[in-house]
């Protein structure tokens, strides 16, 4: 085939179904859906056939019911070689049902999505059953020059006829030849398009609300200034955000510039925010990076987004030019701040003969159950190579916690928010809850975290070390008697708690007091050791500033990711300092704890 068959960089050619892995692959005999056999380490040829061009490039979606795969025929064109669309190029629609494992096509499907052919295209759903399409199409002549607008079109309800093409470029910008164009449903009943603009260093966005006229979108800049464009987009979101978020990993053209620096963002993260109805912007990579070809994965258990791009191999030292090819490589970063490390992040799949490019993912998001699949291919080889592993660890032994199926406590429901958890927490011991009269085990999860309980969850979590308590107590309000005197007394010792001085010059630790979140902070920060950190100079909350009694333990709790925070109606992050932690938010921050510093 002409193409690489996991290229382009909207697309998704990977989904999760039914307990399995399953990707539209290439073959000797056309495009087939393939299944991933995680034991034996390869994909199976399930004998399904898609589309038999070897001209084309895909977008797949599976929505829970059908799966849809658009398969369109590819045209690039470059800045230096600009190529117009054929006409004669219908980009077409396969639809599936699914049932015992097998795949079936719908009747009445194929259908014809356009007649044109273009360098890429992607698809969603909205909420009303219609699937979206957009690309971009290329017109002109060598003689005459070129022109090129972002089109989108839209069918009945699950695909089974279309309507007339439409351009968006008119509404707001001219493209270039090069640029390409991409989409996703979000906010659970809207749309938006992406695309990128070389003619004003934009990447622009368009949304619009499902039902509305297909005319009615909203345009405006995500990102915009010179060399801030070039043609590398991939966009996801989750239905299932309450505040609509969608994120998009592109790539900047800055390493075209001449007076460039080594630190000058390559792959940038635009993050979109419908309450502010802006966007934010973080880097992914650098040009000393030397990265490209971004796809990004969201991993909503975890508040983690997964970016991974091509790099030149980990034995090719340096950037011999912008886009080499030779590894995959992955970096993470939390979803509510994405602050990516430095460097080139992970290599996740490497050849010997380094020309590994082009990776693919899945629109969905990714769970404890399904872990993770990224598809790669070697251009040079005709090899498709993947990597399969989990999507995080629990500090334990290298694997995803997956809570039980029954709770073990009667007052926790096992689809209540925080239940993997408040599981984990009994699991390891860190919590026993109370015994009840009729036998059962409860958590109470609404009920405060009291400073004495407080003082058991800390000694458990730090693996319940050797200590024999003191025969007189430090505090004036604990006594050897004392429930959890043995805890409170170790948390004096290793200074995680410091208790009050009293007007009469003794200590209290006030043991029935409940913890505000501030002192939370505070004690976590001890527990870790009180590692370097250096308090920002703006406050990622509205609701804390600088000089605030515990500010430099709040912010580093925020950085390690073991708080998320509130996010307002208007798009700010708040942190309630004073607010009391409840038994289940507590689950939640040892939870993250151990997994951010590996205490249990």
């Amino acid at each position: 085939m002409g193409n690489p068959p996991t290229a382009d960089k909207p697309q998704s050619k990977l989904w999760w179904n039914d307990g399995a892995w399953w990707a539209d692959m290439w073959t000797s005999g056309g495009w087939k859906i393939h299944k991933l056999d995680r034991a034996a380490k390869k994909w199976v040829d399930t004998g399904v056939g898609v589309d038999n061009r070897a001209n084309t490039s895909a977008d797949t979606l599976w929505d829970g019911t059908y799966l849809y795969i658009a398969h369109h025929v590819v045209t690039i064109s470059t800045e230096d070689g600009p190529k117009a669309s054929r006409p004669d190029s219908p980009a077409r629609l396969y639809r599936y049902s699914y049932a015992d494992g097998k795949y079936t096509r719908s009747s009445g499907f194929p259908t014809t999505i356009t007649t044109n052919s273009s360098e890429s295209m992607t698809i969603d759903k909205d909420s009303t059953g219609a699937i979206w399409a957009t690309w971009t199409q290329v017109s002109g002549v060598q003689t005459g020059g070129y022109a090129s607008k972002v089109m989108v079109n839209n069918s009945s309800e699950g695909g089974k006829s279309w309507g007339t093409p439409q351009s968006l470029t008119g509404v707001d910008a001219t493209v270039a030849p090069d640029d390409i164009s991409s989409l996703v449903a979000f906010g659970k009943n809207k749309i938006g398009v992406m695309w990128s603009d070389h003619t004003t260093g934009s990447v622009w966005w368009a949304s619009r609300t499902d039902g509305q006229s297909p005319t009615s979108w909203k345009v405006q800049s995500a990102v915009r200034g010179p060399n801030q464009a070039d043609d590398h987009l991939n966009i996801k979101s989750l239905q299932a955000d309450t505040t609509g978020r969608v994120f998009a990993a592109v790539k900047t053209s800055f390493d075209m510039n001449s007076t460039a620096k080594k630190s000058d963002p390559q792959l940038q993260l635009l993050v979109f925010k419908p309450a502010t109805g802006a966007f934010d912007k973080f880097t992914i990579s650098t040009i000393g990076d030397c990265h490209t070809r971004p796809q990004i994965v969201l991993d909503p258990e975890n508040n983690k987004i997964h970016a991974f791009q091509s790099g030149p191999a980990t034995t090719v030292s340096g950037c011999p030019y912008s886009g080499t090819s030779g590894a995959i490589y992955q970096k993470t970063a939390s979803m509510d701040d994405p602050v990516f490390a430095d460097g080139r992040g992970t290599p996740v799949i490497q050849d010997s003969t380094p020309s590994v490019n082009n990776v693919t993912t899945s629109k969905q998001p990714v769970t404890s159950k399904s872990g993770m699949v990224v598809l790669a291919s070697d251009d040079d080889d005709k090899r498709y190579w993947f990597a399969d592993f989990g999507i995080e660890g629990d500090g334990d032994d290298g694997g995803e916690y997956v809570p039980p199926a029954v709770s073990p406590f009667a007052d926790v429901a096992s689809d209540q928010v925080f239940y993997k958890e408040m599981a984990w927490l009994a699991e390891k011991g860190v919590s026993n809850g109370w015994t009840e009269p009729d036998g059962t085990k409860t958590y109470r999860p609404f009920e405060p975290v009291y400073r004495d309980a407080m003082a058991a969850f800390l000694y458990r979590l730090a693996g319940k070390p050797d200590f024999t308590p003191p025969a007189v107590s430090p505090f004036a309000d604990v006594t050897p008697n004392t429930l959890f005197y043995k805890e409170i007394t170790w948390l004096a010792k290793q200074g995680i708690s410091e208790g009050w001085t009293e007007p009469d010059g003794s200590k209290t630790f006030r043991p029935y007091a409940s913890v505000s979140r501030d002192v939370m902070a505070a004690f976590m920060y001890r527990h870790a050791g009180k590692p370097a950190f250096t308090a920002p100079a703006v406050s990622p909350f509205t609701d804390v500033t600088p000089g605030m009694v515990f500010y430099k333990e709040m912010t580093w709790l925020a950085k390690e990711g073991i708080s998320e925070g509130w996010t307002e109606p208007d798009g700010s992050k708040t942190y309630r300092p004073s607010v009391s932690v409840n038994r289940d938010v507590m689950a939640a921050f040892m939870y993250r704890y151990n997994d951010k510093l590996g205490s249990l």
